[in-house]
This record gives C-alpha cells, structure tokens and sequence, in this order.
C-alpha cells in the first residue's frame, strides 16, 4: 500500500511539473504575439472610432500590470490559472472565467461523449474482428473502418446538414434551440440540449471510433499469439472466456492509456466542426481567439484548460491501469 501511495504521489507530482511547464509555453507564446494586450485593446478601440493617444496605451499597460517583469506576470497568471481565474479578454474586456462559463465544459462534454461513443463501439467490434474467422465480416469492418479515417469529419458534417435540409427542411446546427439557447438550466433544457448534441457527438466520434477500432484488432490479434493464451487454452479454458480473460484484458491497457491522446485528437477536430454546424462554445471561441481577434489571453485560457482536462485523464488512466493490469501493479510494488 506504501508503494502504490508513493507511485500516486509520484504520479501527482509529475502532472503538476507538466501544467507548470505547459503554462510557461502557453504564457510565453502569448507575450511573442507582435503587440501587448493593452496596445491591441486600444487600437481595436481606435477603429471603432476613438481617439487613442501613445499616453492611453502606457496608462492601459500599467493598469494592465504589462509594466511588470515578464517572469512574474507568469508566476501571477498560473497561480490564477490553478484557481480558475484568467483575467479579462483582451479585445471584449469580459472576465475570461465568465466569458467561457459553461462553454468549455459543453465542449469538453462532447468530446468525452464522443471518445465514450467511439470505444464503446470499437471495443467488441475489434475484439470481433480480430477473433473472427469469417472474411466477409473481416473485410467488411475493414472498409467501414477505413471509410472512417478517409472521410474527413468536417465533410461528414457538411454531408448530413445537406441532406437534412433538402429533405427535412432542418440544417441541424446549433446546441439548443432559440428559446433554450440562454434559459436556465432545466429539464427541457437538458432534453433539447441532448436532441442537438447528439450529431456533433456522431461527427466527432466518426474517425475516432474507425481508428480505436484498428487499434483493438491489432493488439487483439496480437495478443492472441502469445504463448499465455496458448498455455490458458491447453488448460481448458476456451470461447468467451478465454478471450476476455487474457487478450482482451492485456490488449486493452495500451487503449486505455491513450484516452488522453484520443481526447486532444477530438478537440482538435472540434473546431472546424464548430463552425460548420454554428456551435456556441469553446472550439468555436478558440478560432474567434486565435484567427479572428488575435485575443491571445482567451486563448491561453482555453488551451492551457483543455491541457490540464488531458493531464487530468493521463493520471486518472495511469492510476486505474496500476490498480486493473497486474503487470504494472507488481512493478509497482516489487
């Protein structure tokens, strides 16, 4: 018990150590964008029509505490990260935290929906494919899978809303209907939410689920080779039971070790298909940040959030792998 506690300590510590880092290139990115916050500001303010003077723009950057030194608006902007708060957006002057709001978490609840959609499929289809002896189910598996990864998510979603436009006069974008769309949560603002997101979640688990399904059949076929699963089969054990007992369990650890990964893949998918279907959230806020507004303390926030719900999963991954695989849980208490 002594050195699992040590391991989930360690663990604990080196996700720190990654945020830390993480937030340093986040924050300095940031600060090489040509322009501070405040010169930005001002000059947004300028097209609008103001007067904006050289003195306007040093006051704004005092204000702004852009006059301090550079290592210790990092050591301030992390230590208000950790706790949630990011300050305000540079070109909407909206508090960062109030301005995401639920936004970051609907996206990241779709993109968990969507990796739970794509295994929950991948999972027994792999297991199937790689057990199966049928060729026409192999091979057609195969082409579904592959259909997965050729066919761009995007185009996916550009294909649906067409077709339900001409044939049901209903595009299919959006999160929640008109009369939803800034009402309270509810009920019937859950039921129409889960009426809207069921097609970004589609979309999004699209290629996911095609390329976990490669993943589950190669590490099941193998793992069906080894010399474990022979000597379990020359005991007796055989059908269901042998395979869910052995490769299956084996095969899975590496599948569950990479839901980090999967869940950054998804994200990054996420805000091309933001703005394709006119989602309201955090995909579509990164691309107004990024390509639009050049708001780069938005964001920093966004980014360095979706990191630290990766880091999150990566650890929760490692401690469940050391308490359900063996093999990692005898090197970890010798």
């Amino acid at each position: 018990m002594l050195q699992f506690s040590r391991f989930v300590f360690i663990r604990a510590s080196l996700a720190i150590i990654t945020l830390i880092l993480v937030s340093f290139i986040v924050f300095t990115l940031m600060e090489m964008v040509p322009g501070d916050c405040a010169e930005r500001y001002l000059a947004f303010k300028n097209s609008q029509g103001s007067v904006i003077s050289l003195a306007d723009i040093d006051a704004e950057r005092i204000r702004l505490g852009l006059d301090q030194p550079y290592l210790k608006r990092w050591g301030l902007w992390i230590i208000n990260a950790f706790q949630g708060e990011f300050g305000d957006s540079c070109i909407q002057r909206l508090n960062i935290s109030q301005l995401l709001g639920q936004k970051f978490w609907l996206s990241l609840g779709l993109c968990l929906a969507a990796l739970t959609l794509a295994y929950a499929i991948a999972i027994p289809v792999g297991i199937l494919a790689a057990t199966s002896k049928s060729a026409t189910l192999n091979n057609s598996l195969r082409l579904v899978s592959y259909l997965g990864l050729a066919l761009p998510n995007f185009l996916l979603a550009l294909m649906i809303m067409l077709f339900s436009t001409m044939y049901f006069g209903n595009s299919l974008t959006g999160l929640f209907s008109k009369e939803f769309r800034d009402a309270p949560w509810s009920y019937e603002r859950v039921m129409d939410f889960l009426a809207h997101a069921w097609l970004p979640i589609f979309i999004l688990g699209w290629s996911a689920t095609a390329f976990a399904i490669q993943t589950v059949r190669a590490l099941m076929s193998d793992e069906i080779g080894k010399l474990y699963v022979t000597a379990a089969a020359a005991r007796g054990v055989s059908g269901r039971r042998l395979m869910m007992r052995y490769p299956a369990r084996h095969a899975l650890s590496p599948i569950i070790n990479s839901l980090g990964f999967d869940l950054n893949r998804i994200f990054n998918e996420l805000p091309i298909v933001a703005l394709i279907l006119t989602l309201t959230e955090a995909g579509s806020l990164l691309i107004e940040a990024l390509a639009r507004s050049n708001d780069q303390q938005l964001a920093g926030a966004i980014i360095f959030m979706l990191t630290a719900s990766i880091v999150t999963i990566n650890f929760l991954t490692d401690i469940i792998l050391a308490l359900t695989d063996p093999r990692i849980r005898r090197s970890i208490v010798g």
